[in-house]
């Protein structure tokens, strides 16, 4: 009986570790399956995000502005899809008889095909030196951006047609603004996901130098790219949120930036265990145990950052909270699962041709990082204070920021629509382009109307469209469209209407937008940037168990975002030429480069934190995280730099300016902050880096 009982004994031991290799293979594939599940469910409705964004000036606006309030009331006016532009003609020398004819005839074509409102003779203007004309155009029916669109397209083609030789015809004003706005916008998720993608996929070659491992983190972060793009649809459709183009634009960049940095860090740790853990299970098992906890801090500073955006009155800004919060979720749980779960079943050999095998070390290059650290371990005090130094240095060129961006200098190349306004701009130099507009309660239209045009800074007055609650005035002031006269001018007819009894009247259009955009980003940043710094310091008090090492990772990142700021005023304007910064960008930039920038600072002091644990004194402990993580650290800065700078080579100014600030910002926090100012703080600090947790206590101490 004796070799059936230890026969029985052999089977007891051996089917526990039977089952268990039977469990380490099922779950690989079992977590696949359902990425497939969610990948087939998701991918119809990925697709959808680009229809559902908007890109309405009213989505760009302050939910409670004046303004705002003003763009919903003339929608509930008689013709409330009525788009304004302005025709515009011009000769050198003088517009002929023929040019003339030629107008005339256009006019009644583009009134065959359009409702106009005053048919096919709206009113028209022409300078003082007989060059230029300007015909205001009214046109009804068009319920969309998309309506909009056809039929900025399809006046453009009459105006085009039998047209004499040395004419130029153009069409202006905000309805052909916005349509060649939005014809840029929607070429860019093509261009820019096909951007991102590649700049991701070269430097994950250079990286890795695998001609393989580069391609799993690339899908699976296509993979969480699409389900991101479903889950905002379903934001969209459920919750009615305002979703722009920017919006998506940013969250693509993030999910790539973002989702390659997990990765990155994982892919580093999980090779490096696999030469000292012989099964790739149990080595990603032990992988995601060591650099899981810092992902996880890493991708909740980004959520809790960009959550606190909901805070902005803005709507675009808003919007941007919840989307790039879901862009960052969904990076985090591909790379934290479907990740993991195809490189185990893909083994070493993912590695060729340089693999990781089971008992062995990895060759010992010399280090840079390690250079760096010995360097400021040298002199911690004077390499802290000529860092901090040069960072302050930089931020003083923020002086230099162009002032706030209008709307014909947003683009990179001038569409028609600006040039018809510079034209009008050079011929009617007495007079707004574009109207101001006045909506007032209709019993007191007429006691308004005296009002704005006794107001000083006014031209003229139109009558606009009537209802019986409402009445619209179009008024063109005597400054120019969004200049500090025409501001002047709209303060005073605010005063001026807001005084008449029961009028109700208000005021808005584009130059009243620009200054209450002005005037909520300001309030935004007051109430969002002391929210995020709040969120911020709780995650990385609760994952580093220190408030100090928290306070220096934040005050670090907010020097690196002046810096940026600062080496921004010395390019946008000087080298580029651009004339204004975009007004929601100084928020926006502050809120990422807090949130991501702050993640490279969380992986080097999570490292530190361990080496402590295990019991390296503070110099060590600083030293051993700034050798071990620099190469991986500053790769992951340089991808998540560089997929912003994808953002530089889109057509609007506004995104150029958003993806130059924040890949400079990444790059210092990458190579100079991270590397020489929390080391040599934590150098100088030693173990108070640590306080109040257990860690700055004198017995930790080696």
């Amino acid at each position: 009986m004796a070799p059936a009982a230890d026969t029985q004994q052999k089977e007891g031991r051996e089917r526990p570790a039977r089952e268990g290799k039977a469990r380490r293979r099922a779950l690989p594939w079992a977590v696949i399956a359902f990425w497939i599940v969610i990948l087939a469910v998701t991918a119809p409705f990925a697709g959808k995000l680009s229809g559902a964004a908007r890109d309405r000036p009213v989505d760009y606006l302050p939910a409670s502005a004046e303004s705002t309030r003003v763009e919903h009331l003339l929608q509930k006016l008689p013709g409330g899809n009525t788009s304004d532009a302005l025709l515009v003609y011009h000769r050198d020398g003088g517009l002929k008889p023929a040019d003339t004819k030629a107008a005339q005839e256009h006019l009644k074509q583009i009134a065959g095909r359009y409702e106009l409102r005053g048919g096919d003779k709206p009113p028209t203007v022409v300078s003082k030196d007989g060059a230029t004309s300007m015909t205001a155009l009214s046109v009804s029916g068009l319920p969309d951006a998309s309506a909009q669109g056809k039929a900025v397209d399809g006046i453009r083609d009459i105006v085009k047609e039998d047209k004499p030789e040395g004419l130029k015809a153009e069409l202006g004003g905000q309805v052909a603004l916005m349509s060649d706005q939005n014809e840029v916008f929607q070429s860019i998720d093509g261009v820019l996901l096909l951007g991102t993608a590649g700049v991701v996929a070269v430097l994950l070659i250079l990286i890795y130098r695998s001609p393989f491992l580069w391609l799993v983190p690339l899908a699976v972060v296509g993979v969480a790219a699409s389900a991101a793009m479903a889950g905002v649809y379903g934001l969209i459709k459920a919750f009615d949120l305002t979703v722009t183009t920017m919006s998506t634009s940013v969250m693509t960049v993030l999910i790539f930036g973002a989702g390659t940095d997990y990765a990155l860090l994982l892919v580093a740790r999980y090779r490096e265990e696999l030469r000292h853990v012989e099964q790739p299970f149990d080595a990603m098992r032990s992988a995601i145990r060591g650099c899981g906890p810092a992902v996880l801090a890493s991708s909740g500073t980004v959520v809790a950052g960009l959550m606190c955006l909901m805070a902005a009155d803005l709507n675009s800004s808003s919007g941007l909270g919840p989307v790039g919060a879901v862009g960052v979720f969904c990076a985090l749980a591909s790379m934290m699962t479907l990740l993991p779960a195809v490189l185990v079943l893909l083994g070493r050999r993912v590695f060729w041709p340089i693999v990781p095998v089971y008992g062995t070390e990895a060759v010992q290059r010399r280090s840079l990082f390690a250079a760096m650290g010995n360097s400021a371990s040298r002199r911690p005090a004077l390499v802290l204070l000529c860092g901090v130094g040069a960072l302050v240095a930089l931020s003083f060129g923020a002086l230099k920021l162009p002032g706030t961006l209008k709307q014909e200098d947003a683009f990179l190349k001038k569409p028609d629509s600006v040039a018809a306004m510079r034209t009008v701009a050079a011929a009617f130099p007495d007079a707004s382009s574009l109207p101001i507009t006045v909506v007032t309660r209709t019993p007191q239209a007429g006691e308004v109307e005296k009002a704005v045009k006794a107001t000083k800074g006014v031209a003229t007055v139109q009558p606009g469209r009537s209802g019986e609650e409402r009445t619209e005035l179009q008024v063109f002031s005597v400054a120019k469209p969004e200049s500090a006269g025409e501001k002047k001018t709209i303060g005073a007819l605010r005063d001026a209407v807001h005084d008449i009894k029961g009028a109700q009247a208000i005021v808005g259009g584009p130059t009243a937008q620009q200054m209450d955009l002005d005037t909520t980003n300001a309030d935004d940043r007051r109430k969002v940037i002391p929210l995020v710094l709040v969120a911020v310091m709780i995650v990385l008090v609760a994952l580093l168990r220190s408030l100090v090492a928290a306070a220096v990772l934040v005050l670090a990142v907010i020097a690196s975002w002046g810096a940026a700021m600062g080496l921004s005023g010395l390019v946008f304007g000087p080298l580029l030429g651009y004339k204004g910064l975009d007004p929601s960008l100084p928020l926006l930039t502050f809120v990422f480069l807090i949130a991501l920038g702050v993640d490279y600072g969380i992986f080097l002091m999570h490292r530190a934190r361990e080496e402590r644990l295990k019991g390296a004194g503070p110099e060590e402990a600083a030293l051993t995280a700034l050798r071990t993580t620099g190469g991986v650290i500053t790769s992951a800065g340089v991808v998540l730099a560089a997929t912003f700078a994808v953002l530089a080579t889109l057509p609007l100014v506004a995104l150029v300016e958003m993806g130059f600030i924040i890949a400079v910002g990444v790059l210092l926090d990458t190579f100079l902050v991270r590397t020489y100012l929390v080391t040599s703080a934590s150098l100088l600090l030693k173990r108070w880096m640590w306080w109040p947790g257990k860690l700055s206590r004198g017995s930790m101490e080696t």
